[in-house]
């Protein structure tokens, strides 16, 4: 398992939720947060890991020795917005780019953890923010879809750059067609969704 870059199409992919937890999710749920906290992340969505899944992990402390801030959300739904306010992000499929967004300040989340059960959580500041950021993801959008047009000139010549090497790391056979990453997809949906 492996954090993709942009522009890997599945970034763009609308997740599917998903029906079951099992030992294999529980090991990819592992593996995230290896990889999450392996990058100093604080989110990180299933399909910025190449998965076509419904879920995200998440420890607004990216701290991997704080367990207790650990959260696994499954089929995550937003309920209710409120308020507005803009603040920077960062991503780690966008390596250091960072540009101001505007989001609610506070949501309501219903999702459910790895137990099967259905919760619910009222946040604000940066958990609000994380979870938007990270449902974002699991719509195919990312957080460079919601600057403003002068904020997205600033990082053009960054983005530029990932496009080049995403390009040149396809040519040399690390990443298939879009064809044939949009199959692999659709065939790990078939098994899980």
């Amino acid at each position: 398992m492996r954090i993709i870059k942009y522009p890997h199409p599945t970034l763009r992919h609308k997740s599917k939720p998903l029906r079951k937890v099992d030992a294999e999710l529980k090991q990819m749920i592992r593996e995230m947060f290896e990889l999450m906290y392996e990058h100093s992340g604080i989110g990180l969505a299933a399909n910025q890991v190449d998965l076509p899944y419904r879920m995200f992990v998440m420890n607004t402390e990216g701290d991997p020795t704080a367990k207790d801030l650990e959260h696994v959300f499954i089929n995550p739904v937003i309920t209710k917005r409120k308020g507005r306010g803009e603040d920077s992000e960062g991503c780690l499929s966008f390596p250091e780019i960072y540009a101001s967004v505007s989001r609610p300040t506070e949501i309501v989340l219903e999702a459910y953890d790895l137990k099967g059960e259905l919760v619910r959580y009222e946040l604000n500041k940066l958990s609000a923010r994380a979870v938007q950021h990270e449902i974002d993801h699991l719509d195919g959008t990312t957080f460079v879809d919601r600057l403003t047009p002068a904020a997205l000139m600033e990082v053009r010549a960054d983005l530029d750059e990932l496009t080049y090497i995403f390009q040149r790391d396809r040519e040399l056979g690390m990443y298939g067609s879009d064809e044939e990453i949009a199959a692999r997809l659709a065939e790990l949906e078939r098994l899980r969704t």
